[in-house]
């Protein structure tokens, strides 16, 4: 019952919206405004999505637990049916349900990081404080990427 409590106090005054469409809107927003690539996150059928301004706490409840290949990275990642995190401008940290194939095991994402923009990599982080970097670009949906492309094509032209 006392996890329960604290499970409620973490989540007291949060800004809650409910429905797959509205999720994913409020979850790409969420992406986008702390400066991480839109298909960072993956989530399928989203159901609930919670944030609490005052702590940065967040939370994405799915229908089901789902896994996704990232081409980019060559990694298998795994999203339980609730994923949490705290969060702030470039960075979620102490993120709960995502699990990421590593050889043969499951090894838990507690944090995730752009510790320099300008570099254009995420830096993925293990609860024993390992991590690993990836290019910003592997995470991108479709529509990131082309507008990446002009804004090169226009940096080249504009010289």
């Amino acid at each position: 019952m006392a996890s329960n409590k604290s499970r409620e106090d973490e989540r007291a005054g949060a800004e809650i919206v409910y429905g797959t469409e509205e999720c994913y809107r409020h979850s790409v927003e969420l992406l986008e405004e702390l400066g991480f690539p839109k298909g960072v996150l993956p989530l399928k059928d989203l159901e609930e999505c919670g944030r609490v301004k005052e702590t940065g706490f967040v939370w994405m409840k799915q229908k089901a637990p789902y896994e996704h290949f990232f081409k980019g990275t060559n990694t298998r990642v795994s999203y339980s049916t609730e994923v949490t995190a705290y969060v702030e401008k470039f960075r979620m940290k102490k993120m709960t349900g995502i699990k990421s194939k590593q050889i043969f095991l499951w090894v838990p994402i507690t944090e995730m990081s752009i510790d320099d923009p300008a570099s254009k990599k995420i830096m993925f982080k293990t609860p024993m404080g390992i991590g690993k970097s990836f290019p910003m670009s592997a995470f991108m949906v479709e529509e990131e990427e082309e507008t990446t492309a002009k804004d090169k094509s226009l940096e080249e032209i504009n010289g």
